[in-house]
């Protein structure tokens, strides 16, 4: 197996030399990269997919592969990377974070779409931004764990970090309207997730949440570990996380809302009064061709909003009941070891719950034990 064993080298077993942007996926079986595939054939040739990664799903990255011309391939499970290898020897196939690296390192990619769910995502990102690749990131984790680090190195080697996440897209596309210096405050919106209701799902009755309930979002068609991070509003403080990081803000400076409709994806108060926000259906590709595209704005055919009826419904966060987002506001404020403390527990409890080892509210009791440990010691 040496394709396995021969990660180092930035080469790619595919070449080309047409115009066309050429792109890395991390993470393509996922929500996140189906969706970029999409993208990719709804712009016809303005993309070239030269990497493609999967956890285990073999069978999916190999029809990608074969639709999008893709020749390096990494399956982060090693036994089905090289189950891959042995069934077809005309791809390249790499495994595990360093195969993830790879993929992020190729010579000819420009930009590389980071949508692996949690902090693996981490090293493979640090590897493209050295590398002088610009990142499409729907990986928020990454910001979370080492925010400062990465924001640092990307200023280094002046590469652009565009994010894929509709509220962070919205806050980069709302920025536009006015100068750093200008911004006042930072409106991050929230559906409130399945459970907002307090009358239908009071406190005591959220001990009782099954899987099924929790993965069942009003708006949003997403992976199971973001649907459950919604669901506990702790991808809201992950979120929040994220934006201080990115767009190097006050905690202070921003403000959780919660909007069901999620009509408007967020919006940027201005020191004048003036508040910018950035509205739209519920549908992910219109962030991703954006960041790919360098902020470029094109016609990929998606339905258009019927903003006037519409009846927009905000409500302020039940922190309460959702108690993970509070620990994330008070994370960001006491040190980037907290902000990694919330979200490694948050990852290990999420996987319990979807499990069934763990009960729904036990995923905020564990963190909070987890953060008042970093906060006292």
């Amino acid at each position: 197996m040496n394709n396995l064993k021969n990660i180092a080298s930035g080469d790619s077993c595919l070449r080309r030399n047409d115009n066309t942007i050429a792109i890395s996926i991390l993470g393509a079986t996922g929500s996140i990269g189906t969706q970029t595939l999409d993208v990719v054939r709804r712009t016809k040739n303005s993309y070239t997919v030269l990497g493609l990664s999967t956890h285990k799903n073999i069978q999916l990255l190999e029809e990608q592969a074969d639709e999008f011309g893709v020749k390096d391939l990494c399956v982060f499970d090693r036994c089905l990377a090289e189950e891959l290898q042995k069934k077809r020897a005309d791809f390249c196939v790499v495994s595990g974070e360093n195969g993830l690296i790879k993929l992020a390192s190729l010579e000819k990619v420009k930009t590389v779409v980071v949508a692996v769910v949690g902090r693996i995502g981490l090293e493979a990102t640090l590897a493209a931004i050295k590398n002088k690749k610009d990142i499409a990131l729907a990986n928020k984790e990454t910001l979370v764990v080492s925010g400062i680090q990465v924001m640092e190195e990307a200023k280094k080697q002046g590469v652009e970090i565009r994010p894929i996440d509709s509220e962070h897209s919205a806050i980069q596309q709302c920025l536009k309207a006015g100068k750093r210096s200008e911004v006042k405050k930072i409106w991050l919106t929230a559906s409130g997730g399945p459970f907002r209701n307090a009358e239908k799902w009071p406190k005591e009755k959220l001990e009782s949440v099954t899987v099924e309930e929790a993965l069942n979002h009003p708006t949003w068609k997403m992976g199971k570990k973001i649907t459950i991070d919604s669901a506990t509003l702790a991808n809201k403080g992950l979120e929040f996380i994220e934006a201080v990081r990115l767009f190097d803000l006050r905690p202070d400076q921003i403000e959780v809302i919660i909007h069901p409709q999620s009509i408007i994806h967020s919006a940027v108060e201005f020191i004048d009064g003036s508040i910018i926000a950035e509205m739209g259906k519920t549908d992910m590709r219109r962030c991703i061709a954006y960041a790919l595209s360098g902020e470029v704005r094109e016609d990929i055919g998606l339905e258009s909003l019927d903003l006037f009826s519409q009846n927009l419904f905000f409500e302020k966060p039940d922190r309460e009941r959702f108690h993970c987002l509070a620990m994330a506001e008070k994370a960001v404020s006491h040190s980037e070891e907290a902000c990694a403390v919330f979200n490694d527990v948050n990852e290990e409890a999420v996987a319990q719950f979807l499990n069934k080892k763990i009960s729904f509210i036990d995923i905020a009791k564990k963190i909070e034990k987890a953060l008042l440990f970093v906060v006292e010691k």
